[in-house]
């Protein structure tokens, strides 16, 4: 177990700086001038997408928080990069760590908050107790939305890091039994392999679809 989990924290360093996390920078080396400086098919592709979002976070979002929908959109672009980065062969997948999901969602969370509960008290108040609860319940649905709220933010890191980490898992799993199957039967590994690739490919953008469209929903709930 100890070599399985090992591939998420290789060990390359230079004068014993650890170089892992700048695989969060290189999906700009994928991205030279030309794909956005310039029209192309990548560039109108990639266009079309940040439109649909917009479109979409503009109708969750309040109008008085309609230019935050470029930070969510931000977001998405971040992940989905590390997410389809990771699938490519020795590269550091940094979306698989809490570390690097937790720095992406708890910032926002609290920011929300001390917003929230600063200017509108009364209001974060009232999302506390649901519209038509029984007196009796009220305590006991002030401590359940209390609960819910704060872990808001590990449930973010967590969805995301476990999505990633699981199909990486699968795929290291497969490819080790590799050399050790018949030539027949290696056929029929190769054909999943590719086919967990494709859902993998499906994963990586749901799951930043998802941690974007969650972080707007969070953000329309404060007035």
């Amino acid at each position: 177990m100890t070599n399985l989990f090992s591939i998420f924290e290789p060990s390359s360093s230079i004068f014993s700086i650890s170089m892992n996390w700048l695989s969060t920078l290189l999906g700009l080396m994928f991205l030279p001038f030309i794909y956005w400086a310039s029209p192309s098919r990548w560039s109108l592709l990639w266009s079309k997408i940040i439109q649909t979002l917009h479109n979409e976070f503009k109708t969750l979002l309040n109008p008085s928080h309609m230019g935050t929908s470029i930070l969510f959109m931000s977001l998405f672009a971040l992940i989905v990069f590390n997410n389809f980065l990771g699938l490519l062969p020795y590269v550091f997948t940094s979306s698989s760590h809490l570390v690097m999901t937790l720095s992406l969602s708890l910032p926002i969370w609290v920011t929300l908050m001390i917003f929230g509960w600063i200017t509108q008290t009364k209001h974060m108040f009232a999302h506390l107790v649901p519209q038509g609860t029984p007196p009796m319940l009220m305590p006991f649905m002030v401590l359940i939305e209390s609960i819910s709220n704060i872990i808001r933010p590990g449930t973010l890191a967590v969805r995301l890091a476990a999505n990633m980490i699981a199909g990486h898992l699968l795929l290291t799993l497969l490819g080790n039994i590799g050399p050790s199957l018949y030539l027949s039967i290696l056929f029929i590994l190769i054909m999943s392999q590719i086919l967990l690739l494709i859902l993998e490919s499906a994963v990586a953008i749901i799951q930043s679809y998802v941690f974007a469209i969650l972080s707007t929903l969070y953000t329309s709930e404060i007035n």
